[in-house]
């Protein structure tokens, strides 16, 4: 578990560099989603770059497109293509390192960033895999901002009723969007029971950061039957330095010199924590 987390610390501060040498980034909700993602890959997830173009592996989509920048430094990491690469590229002119999932590199299954179409598309994968009787899995990461979106909740209501009990959907629940809380631009509570009430096995994640939390609702998931199941990972808007937490201001926004050197030592401490 302490090596999964510092491993999210340390992919934080790629996701700075991208950012900054990018010049742009949603880099609120790339910190939340790290220790998600970082779990789904590197414990839940069967997926590697080896067994990415056969027919055997989970699959995953990003729904929330915007914090591309934590997929592409969690998929570096885990070999899909150089590190090196994706941080110099990043944003830059004819760079297939764009802001939003770019299925035309490897590891990326959809292109997103109109916020609403991963989880019907993903109902849709799941829905394929049942049909094939085999046993990989979908998972699928949502924005909170994003549940204001009609199409979610068509995706919910269709995993429900197909019974898709191979679907795993987790919301990085930070309460914050570009325009201030969630709650205040489009409330969303009790998320619990909306979902519940559409046929969902529901898990609260209360800290959604916590990786050891994060391992054991995903495998609580893998034994339910009979329907779909919803992670809601109450995240840290801006995890891993109070430059940034819990402020909407960051949703989208390009540390200055002073603000990344102080980023930086915040994660880089976290990292090397003992």
């Amino acid at each position: 578990m302490k090596n999964l987390t510092k491993l999210a610390y340390k992919l934080r501060m790629d996701v700075v560099d991208m950012i900054v040498n990018g010049k742009g980034g949603h880099i609120g909700g790339d910190m939340s989603v790290m220790d998600v993602l970082v779990t789904l890959y590197f414990k839940e997830m069967n997926v590697t770059p080896e067994n990415f173009e056969t027919k055997d592996h989970d699959h995953f989509i990003m729904s929330k497109g915007h914090s591309v920048e934590a997929l592409y430094a969690v998929l570096a990491e885990k070999g899909f293509f150089p590190r090196e690469t994706v941080l110099k590229e990043f944003s830059q002119f004819g760079s297939k390192f764009i802001g939003h999932p770019n299925n035309k590199l490897p590891g990326i299954e959809m292109n997103s960033g109109a916020l609403g179409h991963g989880l019907p598309v993903a109902v849709g994968m799941a829905i394929a895999e049942h049909m094939n009787k085999s046993e990989n899995r979908v998972y699928v990461v949502m924005g909170d901002g994003e549940l204001a979106e009609g199409s979610v909740w068509e995706g919910a209501m269709s995993a429900a009723n197909y019974r898709l009990d191979n679907l795993c959907a987790v919301i990085d629940r930070n309460r914050l969007q570009i325009s201030g809380s969630t709650e205040d631009v489009m409330a969303l509570d009790d998320l619990h029971r909306k979902f519940e009430s559409f046929g969902w096995h529901v898990i609260d994640v209360n800290d959604g950061n916590d990786i050891e939390k994060l391992i054991a609702a995903f495998d609580e998931a893998r034994v339910v039957k009979g329907k779909p199941t919803l992670l809601i990972a109450n995240t840290v808007k801006g995890k891993g330095s109070p430059v940034m937490e819990n402020k909407a201001s960051w949703h989208h926004h390009v540390p200055s010199a002073e603000e990344y050197a102080q980023i930086m030592k915040d994660l880089k401490a976290q990292a090397e924590e003992d």
